[in-house]
């Protein structure tokens, strides 16, 4: 107890404030996650990949066509969410209605495809992507200083999540997706095209994960490898909060990032496996999660 109080209050703001980055990934990556399960029953093992592709296309952007970073925030997301509709309606279709063991498996395959492919293409090392002018330089908090661009990380996965989760708990869309996964052959009497919905809703999950990948490009760079340890983390999160749950894949994506960047403070050693072993214990304590499958959507 001691030890925590003599932490100087820059090391444990700095170390928060880190946290709050990561976790700000963790949440867009899980809720992406979150949505294709708990709407489609699909467990994508191809997220990370696809969060990969993400900022990939903004490099290519940038280097190919000479896109900005803002343009590349709607393009990028756009362009792989595309991919991932002519994804779902080629192979992901065919698994519905099985065992999740069999999409795994199948979108396992797929994430190992992708990466493969990029890296004989780009070869292993990352390439750098520049931070945009309007968001170089810091920002005086007082306890510490933070680089602006960071701040924005933080600011705009939070309106992205808050927004997801709004569409899809409140307005009259979510209810439409709900009942065309839940009673496909109900809603298609109303009239609405049940097939068009679901293939929307998993492009639109993979989006989420493209757009991470762009919002992780001036950070960590850009490499073929950059989700593969990732997607385990964050699928670490999903178990925690619930697997479907939006609010518990939001919530708990910031949380956990929070509780990694504490920990690197507290004791630093444990901090790559705090997630993991809350992860454990949460299966031992409640399997179904904080929210439980009975609150995801």
């Amino acid at each position: 107890m001691n030890e925590i109080m003599g932490i100087a209050p820059q090391v444990l703001f700095g170390q928060l404030l880190l946290g709050l980055i990561n976790g700000s990934f963790y949440a867009i990556l899980s809720l992406g996650l979150a949505i294709i399960f708990g709407l489609l029953g699909i467990i994508n093992f191809s997220h990370g990949a696809q969060y990969m592709m993400g900022g990939f296309a903004a490099w290519m952007c940038l280097n190919y066509l000479g896109v900005s970073y803002w343009w590349a925030l709607l393009i990028a997301p756009a362009a792989v969410g595309l991919s991932g509709v002519v994804l779902e309606r080629l192979l992901i279709s065919r698994m519905y209605g099985l065992d999740p063991l069999y999409g795994m498996i199948l979108t396992l395959g797929v994430a190992l495809v992708i990466e493969g492919l990029h890296r004989n293409a780009f070869g292993s090392s990352g390439l750098p992507y520049p931070v945009p002018d309007a968001l170089r330089g810091s920002q005086n908090l007082g306890l510490l200083i933070v680089p602006k661009y960071r701040l924005w990380v933080v600011g705009v996965s939070l309106a992205v999540c808050l927004a997801a989760w709004f569409l899809i708990e409140k307005t009259s869309l979510g209810s439409y997706l709900r009942a065309a996964t839940e009673r496909p052959g109900l809603t298609e009497v109303f009239g609405i095209n049940v097939p068009v919905l679901v293939t929307l809703t998993y492009g639109v999950g993979i989006a989420l994960a493209a757009f991470a990948g762009v919002l992780a490009a001036p950070i960590y760079s850009v490499s073929p490898g950059m989700g593969a340890d990732l997607i385990i983390v964050v699928f670490a999160v999903v178990v925690i909060g619930g697997m479907g749950s939006i609010k518990g894949a939001i919530l708990t994506g910031f949380g956990l990032g929070m509780l990694e960047g504490l920990t690197k403070v507290v004791y630093a050693e444990a901090s790559a496996t705090v997630i993991f072993l809350a992860m454990g214990v949460m299966l031992l304590v409640r399997p179904s999660g904080i929210f439980g499958q009975k609150e995801s959507i």
